[in-house]
């Protein structure tokens, strides 16, 4: 019953009447007729549905089983989407996910992260992650070997982005990248690391919110002051980097 419930509860939110609408006018600005886009935390779709909807092809990962199989059903044969059933991080292996069946939004490889919420997210306080599943895990280099480089990556995987990122050895021309308030090193490592790969501006969007929180794209040290001092007290957002001029 908890699964359903949680099922139920990510496709109210994910797939609300226009949704969609506001994703493809967030991401005109940073997708276009003919992208390659990598979903890294696809869950049921959404953004890898309004990617495609703005004429990118998209390589979506989704490793919990049962909503990879949701996740099929939704974009059912799009020519458009490759759904992989693999989670990304630091190296190829594979690594224990820890699942929230009740609430499968929070389903995450870190186990840090997990700890950081339950002691310090007041949102956190009745999730419970009671089951776990063994996955395979590739990088983000190896997924450029295989498909070439993305124009965009969206990284949305529970703690787990700064992991992601150290499988990247190169620059990307745009990514995003979640942070959740209770542990926003996290995101402050994606910051830094990024930093070491290429001269990136950022913004960022509050929460599930469709526009940016500056009108000018801000230098790396501003974002990570703001991140420093609570992040205008956001529970969560994306934080959206770029190279400037890597799009003509």
């Amino acid at each position: 019953m908890a699964e359903w419930l949680g099922l139920l509860r990510s496709l109210l939110v994910y797939w609300r009447p226009g949704r969609q609408r506001g994703l493809r006018r967030l991401y005109s600005e940073l997708v276009r007729e003919g992208d390659l886009v990598f979903d890294v935390g696809a869950h049921l779709g959404d953004r890898s549905v309004a990617f495609a909807e703005l004429g990118a092809r998209v390589i979506a990962f989704e490793p919990q089983p049962r909503i990879a199989q949701w996740l099929r059903r939704i974009v059912r044969n799009d020519a458009r989407i490759t759904i992989r059933s693999e989670a990304v991080g630091r190296e190829p292996g594979t690594a224990r996910l820890a699942i929230s069946r009740r609430t499968p939004t929070v389903s995450t490889l870190s186990a840090r992260w997990q700890e950081r919420m339950a002691e310090s997210h007041p949102g956190f306080g009745g999730v419970r992650w009671d089951d776990s599943v063994e996955v395979p895990v590739v990088t983000l280099d190896a997924l450029i070997e295989s498909y070439g480089t993305p124009d965009f990556c969206k990284i949305d995987v529970e703690g787990h982005e700064p992991e992601v990122l150290a499988g990247l050895s190169r620059p990307l021309p745009a990514l995003s990248f979640e942070f959740v308030s209770g542990d926003l090193t996290a995101a402050v490592a994606c910051v830094q690391r990024l930093g070491r790969l290429g001269e990136y501006e950022f913004n960022v969007v509050l929460g599930e919110g469709r526009s940016f929180r500056w009108d000018a794209w801000q230098p790396p040290e501003a974002i990570v002051v703001w991140l420093g001092e609570g992040a205008d007290g956001a529970s969560s957002g994306d934080v959206y980097a770029r190279v400037p001029g890597a799009r003509t």
